[in-house]
């Protein structure tokens, strides 16, 4: 099972699917936003960030998902967007569930990107907030959005080491395994 889990992550495939999946998110989150007129907050701009990163490092990835320095670079980007989506969601549902404060939300209403990429200006439909940090209008099954978001980016940094250490142990090239080679 762990050769086959190994083999996955050298297969084109494997990260063309984690591209998908991003692609899915990307998309459900515009669904909620013009579909169902749920406001993105800061945060939810940079998830969608984070989630971009991710779908653009999947795809640099599957050039060529052989070469493991370049799958090595995958891993690290598919942890460090999966984990900045999980801090990034946990800090928003302690903002949700946090008593209201005098002064109402505790979040800026501009995202905070730098001069040379103001994404909120470049594709407002996307990347400017419209909607507050404190507020949490959808729920399914008795979670909040950012609940399930919590969910789903744990289990994709879970996937993201299980994978990941699929690969540690792995022979080089022209190297045989107990005397029969693949």
């Amino acid at each position: 099972m762990l050769d086959q889990a190994r083999q996955f992550t050298s297969e084109r495939r494997s990260w063309l699917l984690l591209a998908a999946s991003a692609l899915a998110l990307e998309l459900i989150a515009l669904v909620f936003q013009y579909g169902m007129d749920l406001k993105p907050c800061v945060y939810c701009i940079y998830v969608r960030l984070a989630v971009f990163a991710l779908m653009l490092v999947a795809l640099i990835t599957a050039i060529r998902p052989d070469y493991k320095p370049l799958r090595t670079l995958g891993f690290l980007g598919w942890a460090g967007s999966s984990g900045w989506a999980l801090s990034l969601n946990l800090t928003l549902h302690a903002k949700q569930t946090a008593p209201p404060t005098l002064f109402g939300s505790t979040c800026d209403a501009i995202p905070n990107f730098p001069l040379w990429a103001p994404l909120h200006e470049w594709i407002p439909s996307v990347f400017m907030p419209t909607g507050d940090c404190s507020d949490s209008p959808w729920s399914f099954l008795g979670f909040s959005m950012a609940q399930w978001l919590i969910g789903l980016f744990a289990v994709h940094l879970l996937l993201c080491l299980l994978f990941w250490l699929t690969t540690l142990n792995e022979k080089k090239g022209g190297e045989c395994c107990g005397g029969s080679c693949h």
